[in-house]
């Protein structure tokens, strides 16, 4: 087990392993840029040291300054937290060329899963269904046009590297398809460095339903069952529940079982989460595989009752899992919402400034994952999500109505937040029907 672990992050979720690494009875060293400096969460932390100043680039994405950090601290793991260099295999390379535990899985495993063409080759190979497309990257003009018209469209061109929308593009014709190839390639190659890119049959109207997994060292891979994420605007979630609304027993069970296969074919250990997308009749493809703890991994945590940050710390210093899949449960209905500082009324602009209030919400099965309080001023630099309200109850009804009551019960004055939009949401009939896509709040809200 490890005495000291360096948690290269910020914000919720440093918070969040900072709590972990406490219960585990493991000393948390913090990291902090210049516009995070005085965050009250940072003095939970045994120790915190300055990386650089407000920028990501500057900061949080400094390997070096990070690594320096903990060797000063004589930190024996890096946890990465989502985000900034969590799926960075330089960045996982160096840790261990450092002798410091990367809390994660191999940098080979990293570049395997988050290349998507490679991921798509390990899924056919694994038998876990994906989208009909091309075989691999296309390479001209020529090749891609060929592809769209023995799949027919409409076609999805995404790029292999990277997420969060970018450098993917739908196209309905000849035409449209030319001009999201250039686009798309343009696009991802600016943003991740690699234009990349492949084709997808467009699956419409599909739902976003996930696998959370833990696997150990020892060869052992379970899953904590599946997460439904198809509220989304743009490609960026906002709602997540488990289990999936809708999703038939024997679906339910096949992409579970689907998704475990897929990691350990990948020969992977640690947290991980199998992307899927489930058309109109209930069939599932493959989509990506993200190698990192995710933003909404407290509903897996509420309707299994197992930690998966501690999972992960435990992982990585070499215990095997403590449970079999036989002994995972999946008690009640879970829902987080993404608190973000937002403004719907302006296309979600970013609302950075001074949080002059807070009242977060309680009672029974009401969680709030938060780092902010009275007085934080939320930094223009970073993430706009400021929190996770997390609700769990018997069943999906309850988890509704907490939630709702959750939401009305939760008060952040002097900057716009998502609140009241997440409100209009969790009432609308749709999402209280399950019927859900990853277009509806584009479509509806």
């Amino acid at each position: 087990m490890y005495n000291r672990i360096l948690i290269a992050n910020r914000g919720e979720i440093a918070l969040r392993v900072i709590r972990a690494c406490k219960e585990l009875g493991i000393e948390s060293v913090a990291i902090f840029s210049e516009a995070d400096r005085g965050s009250k969460y940072l003095e939970l932390a045994d120790e915190a040291y300055c990386v650089g100043n407000p920028r990501s680039s500057d900061s949080y994405l400094r390997i070096d300054q990070i690594i320096s950090a903990a060797e000063i601290a004589d930190a024996e793991a890096i946890h990465p937290g989502y985000g900034f260099l969590a799926e960075n295999s330089h960045f996982n390379e160096v840790c261990r060329d450092s002798n410091i535990d990367f809390i994660g899985p191999t940098p080979e495993a990293m570049d395997m899963l988050g290349d998507k063409n490679k991921a798509r080759a390990l899924a056919r190979k694994a038998k876990v269904p994906v989208v009909p497309g091309s075989a691999g990257l296309i390479t001209d003009e020529k090749e891609g046009l060929k592809v769209a018209n023995e799949i027919g469209y409409p076609v999805l061109v995404k790029a292999t590297a990277g997420g969060g929308g970018k450098g993917m593009r739908v196209a309905t014709d000849d035409d449209s398809l030319k001009i999201a190839l250039d686009q798309a390639a343009t696009e991802a190659k600016a943003a991740f460095g690699n234009g990349g890119v492949y084709l997808e049959k467009f699956v419409e109207l599909p739902r976003h339903v996930e696998v959370q997994i833990l696997a150990d060292k020892h060869g052992n891979v379970v899953h904590l069952w599946e997460r439904d994420c198809s509220t989304q605007r743009r490609h960026q979630k906002l709602i997540e529940e488990s289990p999936a609304p809708t999703l038939p027993p024997n679906v339910r069970k096949d992409i579970c079982e689907a998704a475990v296969r897929m990691i350990k074919h990948a020969n992977y250990y640690n947290a991980a989460t199998v992307e899927f997308i489930v058309d109109k009749d209930n069939n599932f493809y493959f989509i990506e595989v993200n190698a990192r703890i995710q933003v909404e991994h407290p509903v897996s945590e509420m309707v299994t009752g197992i930690d998966l940050i501690q999972q992960q710390i435990l992982v990585a210093s070499g215990e095997k899992l403590p449970f079999t899949q036989d002994e995972i449960p999946c008690n009640g209905a879970s829902i987080e919402c993404r608190i973000n500082a937002e403004d719907p009324e302006r296309n979600f602009a970013p609302c950075p400034g001074l949080i002059e209030q807070i009242l977060p919400p309680g009672g029974l099965g009401v969680r709030f994952d938060s780092h902010v309080h009275a007085g934080y001023t939320v930094p223009p630099y970073y993430d706009s999500m400021i929190g996770k309200l997390i609700v769990h109850q018997p069943t999906r009804e309850q988890a509704i109505k907490c939630m709702l009551n959750a939401l009305a019960e939760l008060r952040i004055e002097g900057i716009q937040t998502t609140i009241d939009f997440q409100r209009q949401v969790l009432a609308h009939p749709d999402f209280v029907n399950g019927k859900v896509d990853t277009k509806w709040v584009e479509r509806n809200m």
